[in-house]
């Protein structure tokens, strides 16, 4: 149960006066980020401001900068409305000792203005002064108030990032009422640690951030800001080491196996086995042996062999007498995933089969049957594998691909079901240290860093969008020599926003220009016209594949040699990095050509160069945290994962270390968090919504 103190904020936005239905939606979007739940209390004020506006200087009209926030006492000499049907504006003119100003209103309502700027009287003025041949002006003033209520103007105002349909005075407003009802709540951090670093308590440091007496309040290095940061992190690495104690107390299951399988796939393999793959096959050999659920992150650059890694894993567990699944984010992936295995699976006698969303209800049924049956020892699929309807004869090992795209709670959904389920998680973006300490910080890592023999370094060129015609003539001649390429374009139809050569334009243009060997594939296609031209671009019926994103992870056609990349400038460095990994998967050489709009700005130049100078992913991901933060690097903004509300890497990464140690030892002393300091972290674990950790601790 969630405990009593924190209902004030987890009640829904509507709760505050003021806030309807409507605009607690337009909340939930801002701070939610999708409709699946309402917006609480507690989401509002983990928003943060940005920056702040100081109304404080109070200089005089005629001391009044240029362009910089002012308030002034003026008092009020005339009005001057607009002739009738002109667009010109609505003046005020006002005055103090030092000088006079005029107030400008453009569409304003002169009853209204008459009503709180009436002649003769003294008003205080807020807003933002500028000057016209000696003349100060101020447009629009953000606060006029009598002398009467001088306390209602905020000398101080935090500034909010906003959403159509929200004005930063209503989100001042709402925020006001929420911090009201901040309850106090035990203290979770050590005393003693508290002390050191100069943090106040959590709600001192809410109140500090909110209502900010200087720009240093609001700054991520900041003592308020830190605090809160510590709190997030330290909420994180205690709820991935709950999971992780739960994994182990469940105790698990001894795979031996007798290593027949995998010497029989190893036969069937062409190439040798890197030493990578061998030092990562003895790290998963040895978790699999002991009577602990294995939990291990295999983190391979584009192209090092993760997939073989994990059909050996999954081969010594079926040698074991269990059965394995494997877990792809899409339908395209899972089929590839299951053709590039099957060969090997048929060499060594193993029963495998692919299941997916396209599959018909009959084939699902009897794919079921057959898994709940024993009848197969592999299954291949997206992740349908974990809905309820799909059940295990003995489910032994579950390998997740491209894991970023899965959270902790499918991580969990998938290894219940079975007992004691073993887990592998497979991914090829690389991902900088302290990103694997916040999101998979409950697993043991093994990297692949080298690259199977015979693979040759892709040459990385940018080009600009106006050489486009002699790119479409390089291409012409690779398709005669009997190459294949890529084409990659950022979207799908022409958005009048964005003007974006658009995949079904740019297939047209090359069609006309190259003939029947271009083929098309994008994310709004069906599964089997996807399909179709994956196949028609692998067996060489078509030459060139005009794609949108759908081809970053996995695709597998080792004897593409060339990818061009439309509009490179628009991509992520890790996104880059992960589509030119589409080539360079055979022994000849290849070339990726990003081709960009001039003129470059600053971030897109420095990730452009990046890409030509290194092939090393895992260089690229630190240097692509550096440039876009951690929500853009792992797609938390889209997939739903538990991304940062406040901490950031680059300000607070050195925060992550220490509440990482801190989380082993509160779980190393307490582990069922029953002390007072147990129970106080018990608070934070809901606040942050690490809620699932809590019910593992209910579940032993």
């Amino acid at each position: 149960m969630r405990p009593t103190r924190l209902d004030p904020l987890f009640a829904p936005v509507t709760k505050l006066p003021g806030i309807g239905p409507k605009t607690a939606k337009t909340l939930g979007s801002l701070l939610v980020g999708h409709a699946e739940r309402e917006a609480r209390i507690s989401d509002l004020l983990f928003h943060l401001p940005t920056s702040m506006i100081d109304r404080r200087l109070r200089p005089g009209v005629s001391g009044s900068p240029e362009g910089t926030i002012v308030t002034l006492t003026l008092c009020v000499d005339q009005h001057r409305p607009p002739p009738r049907n002109s667009r010109a504006p609505y003046k005020v003119f006002a005055h103090d000792e030092t000088g006079s100003i005029e107030l400008v209103f453009f569409h304003a309502r002169r009853d209204y203005l008459e009503k709180i700027l009436p002649v003769g009287e003294t008003r205080l003025v807020s807003g933002k002064v500028e000057w016209f041949n000696d003349r100060a002006q101020m447009v629009h003033p953000d606060y006029v108030v009598s002398e009467e209520d001088a306390k209602t103007l905020p000398v101080v105002e935090p500034v909010y990032p906003l959403t159509a349909g929200l004005s930063g005075r209503m989100i001042i407003k709402a925020m006001q009422l929420a911090l009201k009802v901040v309850p106090d709540l035990p203290e979770w951090q050590d005393a003693k640690f508290l002390d050191q670093q100069g943090f106040p308590s959590f709600k001192d440091a809410l109140l500090a951030v909110h209502h900010p007496e200087d720009a240093s309040d609001l700054v991520a290095e900041g003592k308020a800001v830190r605090r809160l940061a510590y709190d997030e992190y330290l909420a994180n690495q205690l709820a991935l080491a709950l999971v992780r104690n739960s994994m182990r107390h469940q105790g698990g299951t001894e795979r031996r196996g007798d290593g027949q399988l995998r010497a029989r796939i190893r036969a069937a393999l062409p190439f040798n086995l890197t030493e990578g793959q061998e030092q990562a096959l003895i790290e998963i050999s040895e978790d699999l042996d002991a009577p602990v659920r294995m939990l291990r992150l295999l983190q391979g650059d584009v192209g090092s062999g993760k997939t073989v890694v994990g059909l050996m894993a999954m081969a010594q567990v079926i040698e074991s007498g269990a059965q394995a699944a494997l877990m792809a984010p899409t339908d395209i992936l899972a089929r590839q995933h299951y053709a590039s295995i099957l060969p090997l699976c048929e060499a060594a006698g193993i029963r495998a089969a692919v299941m997916s969303g396209k599959d018909t209800a009959k084939t699902k049924r009897e794919i079921n049957a057959a898994l709940a049956a024993g009848e197969l020892d592999l299954i291949v699929g997206t992740h349908a594998l974990f809905q309820t309807t799909v059940t295990f004869k003995n489910l032994g090992l579950a390998v997740v691909d491209e894991q970023h795209r899965f959270g902790v709670h499918q991580r969990l959904s998938l290894s219940s079901k079975g007992a004691h389920v073993d887990v592998l998680v497979m991914t090829a973006t690389p991902i900088p240290r302290t990103l694997v300490l916040s999101y998979f910080g409950d697993m043991e890592v093994s990297r692949l860093t080298d690259k199977p023999e015979g693979r040759q370094p892709i040459k990385t060129v940018a080009v600009s969008l106006d050489r486009i015609s002699e790119v479409v003539e390089r291409l012409r001649a690779a398709i005669q020599r009997g190459e294949k390429a890529y084409w990659v374009c950022p979207l799908v139809e022409e958005s009048e926003k964005i003007d974006l050569a658009a995949a079904q334009e740019r297939f047209e243009d090359l069609q006309r220009s190259l003939g029947p060997v271009v083929s098309l594939v994008h994310g709004r296609q069906s599964a089997d016209e996807k399909q179709a031209a994956m196949d028609d671009f692998k067996h060489g019926r078509t030459r060139l594949l005009v794609a949108t994103t759908v081809i970053e992870v996995g695709v597998d056609v080792p004897d593409a040699t060339i990818i061009v990349i439309e509009h490179s400038e628009r991509f992520g460095l890790a996104q880059l990095h992960q589509l030119r990994g589409r080539v360079g998967r055979g022994s000849a050489a290849s070339t990726c050509l990003l081709l960009y709009k001039a003129p470059l700005g600053e971030t897109s130049a420095a990730r452009l160069s990046i890409l030509r100078e290194t092939n090393d992913g895992f260089r690229i991901a630190e240097e692509d945290l550096r440039l876009r933060g951690e929500g853009e690097l792992l797609g938390t903004r889209q997939s739903g994962m538990p991304g940062f509300k406040i901490a950031n890497v680059e300000a607070h990464g050195d925060l992550m270390e220490i509440a990482r140690d801190d989380a082993k030892l509160i779980l190393s002393r307490d582990p069922a968090l029953t002390s007072p300091r147990g129970d106080a972290l018990r608070h934070l674990l809901y606040l942050f919504s690490r809620d699932e950790a809590v019910r593992l601790l209910r579940a032993g």
